[in-house]
């Protein structure tokens, strides 16, 4: 098997940038850097391992990806950088344990080509020895999967692909901690989201013990590592629901750029980027929490959000973007400028109304209208078919990590769920939270701290 250098790399929500490599610092502009290969033993040729394609990738051509920590950039930032060739893709690592940071990848990592998110209840009879039996098993696959590297027994789906970028993040629910007789333990953040007067939510699809966010640049690696992982949870868990997701494949523009939803509108351009000084307390829970274990953590928001395509199509581009508070082409607000230009929240037309709609979304989902609260939006759209009326079942897999949802993500939906302008075109049909642990320790696993302590 050919010896690797681990990348690190950045933008994590919707930009594809070249890569800084883990011994430089990282910074919110991309760095260069390259993946140097070695000539594999002879014995490493028949070995069935998904890392033999990186052979034919050249090492001048081979990026990488950041890995946590405050120097990942976040959709939302420019950048000039050229975009990532499509030949480099199958190259990109990124490390289950993070030398630098302690948070697990799947947070700050730039938003992926294909995603799965699934939620899984314990089953009856397992406890907390079994349930730390499976996270161990989980984090020792996931580490490998990462790394490229096929299980025991593979299937070989996803054989002749590298790394791809992939992903593979750990959660857990409200409900795991009364499963596993850990009550005492459990993090006041994680008490259920309040009820939104516009949620229409399945119980079927929403919740669970515990939940797994998988992302890759490629579609089967993705797959093969939810099937790999769905099969080691047999016998202790078993899946409550399944959410499949994509975004653009990062080379697909002529440079990088904030993600698009399926609406046409950029979508993350008032992220929170770790150049700001305060971005760690704002995502990652911080050293004074009560529940030690979940220190460097971060809480993760799932929502199953359709979007009423068929009405919103029928609207004009100026009244798309009056209710969204930012020109469709490029993402700059309506009172002028680039995408990463202020809103102008005070600035009037000549009619003398608000140049941006007071109802209009960029506007009620802004920090400044919110006291600073922000969260990091992560995101997948989707796309299940149609339903009966023949409209399509599309939309958004929001997903949005904050050290406190009650002071992020509730906070700024409530606010949303009282007037804004996107509301009537967005269906809330699923809802989750989860509680999400620092990255494992050499030779541990995810959430070894709670079960062990």
């Amino acid at each position: 098997m050919s010896k690797r250098t681990e990348s690190t790399g950045t933008e994590p929500t919707g930009k594809q940038t070249e890569q800084a490599s883990p011994a430089s610092e990282a910074s919110p502009a991309s760095q260069k850097s390259q993946t140097s290969q070695a000539s594999p033993a002879p014995e490493a040729a028949i070995e069935l391992s998904r890392r033999r394609l990186l052979g034919t990738v050249g090492a001048a051509g081979a990026a990488g990806l950041v890995v946590g920590g405050a120097g990942a950039a976040i959709a939302g930032s420019a950048a000039d950088d050229s975009p990532t060739a499509l030949s480099t893709i199958g190259s990109t690592e990124v490390a289950f344990r993070p030398d630098r940071a302690k948070h697990q990848a799947g947070i700050t990592t730039p938003l992926q080509a294909s995603g799965h998110l699934i939620a899984f209840d314990l089953a009856p009879g397992a406890d907390r020895k079994a349930a730390a039996a499976l996270l161990r098993r989980w984090s020792r696959t996931a580490e490998e999967l990462m790394a490229g590297r096929a299980p025991d027994a593979d299937t070989g789906v996803a054989l002749d692909a590298g790394p791809s970028s992939l992903t593979v993040t750990f959660g857990l629910g409200h409900s795991f901690f009364d499963r596993t007789g850990l009550a005492k333990r459990r993090p006041a953040a994680l008490d259920p989201l309040p009820d939104f007067s516009a949620d229409a939510l399945d119980p079927r699809r929403s919740n669970g013990d515990l939940w797994i966010q998988i992302g890759a640049d490629d579609a089967l690696v993705a797959f093969h590592a939810l099937r790999t992982l769905q099969k080691e949870a047999a016998g202790t868990a078993r899946p409550r629901w399944q959410m499949n997701g994509f975004n653009r494949t990062p080379g697909a523009t002529a440079h990088p750029m904030t993600a698009r939803n399926l609406m046409g509108q950029v979508d993350g351009t008032n992220n929170p980027k770790p150049s700001d000084k305060d971005f760690d307390q704002r995502i990652f829970v911080g050293r004074d929490a009560e529940q030690e274990w979940m220190r460097g953590g971060s809480y993760a928001v799932v929502r199953r959000i359709r979007m009423l395509l068929d009405d919103w199509e029928k609207r004009s581009r100026h009244e798309q973007e009056r209710v969204i508070g930012r020109r469709k082409d490029n993402g700059a607000p309506l009172t002028g400028g680039s995408e990463t230009t202020p809103m102008q929240l005070d600035a009037s037309g000549p009619d003398g109304l608000p140049v941006i709609p007071a109802n209009a979304h960029a506007r009620i989902a802004a920090p400044e209208a919110n006291q600073g609260a922000a969260m990091l939006r992560r995101p997948f759209s989707y796309h299940d078919g149609f339903r009966e009326d023949g409209a399509p079942d599309a939309g958004l897999l929001f997903v949005c990590w904050q050290a406190d949802p009650l002071r992020a993500f509730t906070q700024i939906q409530r606010k949303l769920d009282r007037g804004d302008a996107l509301s009537p075109f967005l269906r809330h049909e699923a809802s989750g939270l989860f509680a999400v642990p620092p990255a494992a320790e050499a030779g541990g696993y995810v959430g070894q701290p709670l079960l062990e302590g």
